[in-house]
């Protein structure tokens, strides 16, 4: 199919749905000028200061360097955590909710994303799953308990020249160690998972529910795999929007070579002229 007949395809899918699942990776965010990290030389124009100590995305993202850099590792999150906070979502979330308030079951986000933008965007907290956590959660970074709490009342102030929190960092309330995000982190084994699987259960049995679903998905990369797969789980009418890696088998759904945000609005325009 050309480009135009993809987009009128998925936008027949759309009309005739009765439940939006959404799924999104780092892409989404991009268009709200979030980094996505894409490779070393990405993560490092986001981070230079961590240039100069050598350390990799890999190395941040890392449970153990809390233990060994805290003020580093906690600059990091620290900055992350108020750059998102302080991130206006992209126009595209809110065609997405507009979709979603015409069909009988609404929407649900799949997402692998951790800065909360969808419910910055307007989302309901009970209809986004995300399957790595989420930077505005906090747990014990010796899980002494499985509680997780929010980091609402944590502001953090880093230096950015030297990427390290210059006030004190969060702390369980139960121990007092050292608390971290509650993100699925590489090599991480005292991972709490709790709200995750929670925001999963609730995912199924919506899914149950739905019987003409379209899936949307959203800037979701090969690297980490996790959110293509899951759309697949769920075609055939999967709308894989990727400028990259828009591939997809025709059995699973159909591909548009684009931004989301632009994407999105294309498509919108679309469904106002039908």
């Amino acid at each position: 199919m050309n480009d135009t007949a993809l987009l009128e395809q998925a936008a027949a899918w759309i009309r005739a749905a009765d439940g939006l699942l959404v799924t999104a990776g780092a892409g989404m965010g991009v268009d709200s000028g979030l980094p996505d990290f894409r490779g070393p030389e990405g993560f490092w124009r986001a981070y230079p200061a961590l240039r100069h100590h050598g350390f990799s995305f890999e190395d941040m993202a890392n449970p153990a360097g809390f233990a060994r850099h805290p003020k580093l590792t906690w600059g990091f999150y620290g900055h992350r955590l108020a750059l998102y906070r302080a991130t206006e979502p992209h126009e595209g979330f809110h065609v997405l909710k507009r979709w979603a308030a015409r069909m009988p079951h609404g929407a649900f986000v799949f997402t692998s994303n951790v800065d909360g933008q969808f419910q910055r965007a307007g989302f309901a907290p009970e209809r986004v799953a995300e399957c790595h956590g989420a930077i505005g959660t906090l747990q014990c970074l010796d899980a002494c308990t499985h509680d997780l709490w929010s980091a609402d009342g944590f502001d953090p102030v880093v230096d950015e020249a030297r990427c390290e929190l210059v006030n004190a960092p969060p702390r369980c309330p139960r121990c007092h160690a050292l608390a971290r995000p509650n993100i699925l982190m590489f090599g991480d084994w005292n991972w709490v998972d709790r709200r995750s699987a929670q925001q999963e259960r609730r995912l199924a049995a919506w899914l149950h529910g739905v019987e003409r679903l379209v899936v949307i998905e959203l800037g979701a990369g090969r690297a980490l795999p996790t959110v293509r797969r899951f759309s697949e789980l769920n075609g055939p009418r999967v709308i894989r929007i990727n400028p990259r890696e828009h591939a997809i088998g025709p059995d699973r759904g159909i591909g548009i070579a684009d931004g989301a945000r632009a994407a999105l609005l294309r498509l919108d325009a679309l469904l106002r002229d039908a």
